[in-house]
């Protein structure tokens, strides 16, 4: 049955089995208990890996060869699991399936297992096999641009990919094999290169979870091993961030890129380099924008946290950007928002605070004010905060003047009594906090609204006057404009 499952395999021209035969570095004689197959066929098989059957019987245990050999081995089966077979018919293939399946738990064993250094044909046809089972293009779904209505976003199911038995094995023999110690960044770079990352990258589009942890936690582990290749990958990091900010607002692996990147941060020098920031302000920061931001909002949250730790004069750019992109419509990404808001603060140092304190006491108020009580009660919750109380009373002169307004509004008029209840507390704070500047806050709120009273009834006596003269000359007025004299 193999035999057959084998004749599926590419061979190479025989004008290359005659140049491997005559390499000096074939080698001597194996010693292994198979028929047919020379030491010089060996050598040109680890070479060209798509013709290491006719040295080397490929389904021997790695146990059953002598340590010299077990490369050579381990090429013959990478070569085997190089055929990728159709599993849109469960019928088709069986019995050949399951013999890539369980080459492929050879391969992860034996890489697992501490093997030998890696040569440079190895790495070569590891390369490969994950290559040909791993890069492919997903179905036009998962590339489609989000409808702007947001309508029937949810009944999307994920498209599981029917070849995930493999897959899996797959993914785990590159984890295993990039963190090997057996396997040398210095000659492996040639293989792992820009492109192979970049198409690594590029998968995380899947709609299965299963496969984008399997590429987070193997992407992570390239940015470990390969120093060359780290400004490529966030370079890359970066474009996939700017088009989905800028041109699709759908990617599946937003999430994961960002958990990747929340480590990579822990590890920037100080200070940071131009490079970083630029990609806080341009990248990070606008990422608030998407509607789907409840998608990856932990994982951002965390990034922007830590740019704030390394870099604590960024905290003011941070929260002029949520003032930017902030929610008007959407309320769940205001109470989003509010939290992040909550967590700049607690961080935050007082001259940066003073920089951003109007723009954005004045966003809270009008989140006091807000008719959705969620949004209301988180506003509210800020106050119960020990810091963010610390930098208001420093800045009370300020701060109260702006605030008290909306307290009073919710007081005369909101319609939820936990708000009610929670505006009266927030009230009583700031007023033991200053209590002359509270009361005047609340006589010049009085005066204001009396004001406004006025205004509003000198308004409805203009209409009133209008009507009445429009109701007198119904023909004229049709045709002829009124003069109205306050």
């Amino acid at each position: 049955m193999w035999k057959q499952f084998l004749n599926k395999l590419p061979r190479k021209s025989q004008k290359s089995d005659r140049d491997s035969a005559r390499n000096p570095n074939s080698g001597s004689d194996s010693g292994l208990a198979c028929s047919g197959g020379s030491t010089a066929k060996r050598a040109s098989a680890a070479v060209f890996p798509a013709s290491v059957i006719a040295g080397i019987e490929p389904l021997l245990a790695f146990k059953n060869v002598s340590n010299s050999e077990k490369m050579n081995l381990f090429i013959s089966k990478l070569s085997i699991c190089c055929v990728v077979f159709d599993f849109s018919d469960p019928t088709k293939n069986v019995q050949e399936n399951e013999l890539k399946r369980a080459t492929l738990v050879e391969l992860v064993d034996f890489v697992s297992e501490t093997p030998p250094k890696f040569s440079e044909p190895a790495i070569l046809a590891s390369c490969k096999m994950c290559s040909i089972n791993l890069f492919r293009v997903f179905p036009p779904k998962c590339r489609s641009r989000s409808t702007g209505s947001g309508e029937n976003e949810n009944d999307d199911e994920p498209m599981f990919d029917p070849a995930w038995s493999h897959l899996q094995l797959v993914y785990e023999f590159l984890l295993k094999f990039v963190t090997s110690s057996s396997l040398e960044a210095k000659a492996a770079k040639k293989y792992v290169n820009n492109d192979f990352i970049s198409r690594i990258i590029d998968l995380l589009e899947s709609d299965d979870p299963r496969e984008r942890d399997c590429l987070k936690a193997i992407l992570h582990r390239i940015y470990g091993k390969f120093m060359i290749h780290r400004p490529f990958i966030r370079k890359c990091i970066s474009n996939v961030f700017y088009r989905f900010i800028f041109e699709v607002e759908k990617h599946n692996g937003i999430a994961e890129l960002l958990e990747i990147f929340g480590s990579v941060i822990t590890g920037f020098a100080l200070p940071l380099k131009e490079e970083h920031k630029v990609f806080f302000w341009r990248a990070l920061i606008p990422l608030h924008k998407p509607k789907s931001l409840g998608v990856y909002f932990q994982q951002l949250s965390y990034c922007v946290n830590q740019y704030v730790e390394k870099e604590p004069k960024l905290a003011s750019h941070l929260i002029q950007g949520l003032l930017k992109y902030w929610p008007i419509t959407n309320s769940q990404k205001e109470v989003m928002f509010l939290g992040e808001v909550e967590e700049i603060l607690e961080v935050i140092s007082m001259n940066e605070f003073q920089k951003v304190m109007v723009p954005l006491c004045c966003r809270i108020r009008h989140c006091i004010n807000s008719y959705h009580f969620q949004v209301a009660e988180r506003a509210l919750f800020l106050w119960n905060n020990d810091q963010i109380l610390s930098l208001v009373a420093h800045n009370r002169q300020v701060i109260l003047p702006i605030v008290f307004p909306a307290l009073e509004a919710n007081a005369q008029n909101h319609w939820n009594q936990a708000i009610l209840n929670l505006t009266m507390n927030v009230r009583k704070v700031l007023t033991e906090m200053d209590d002359a500047l509270a009361s005047a806050c609340i006589s010049s709120n009085q005066e204001q609204q009396e004001k406004e009273s006025s205004s509003v009834e000198k308004r409805k006596q203009v209409w009133e006057h209008l009507e009445n003269a429009a109701s007198l000359h119904p023909m004229m007025a049709r045709n002829t404009a009124v003069l109205v004299t306050h």
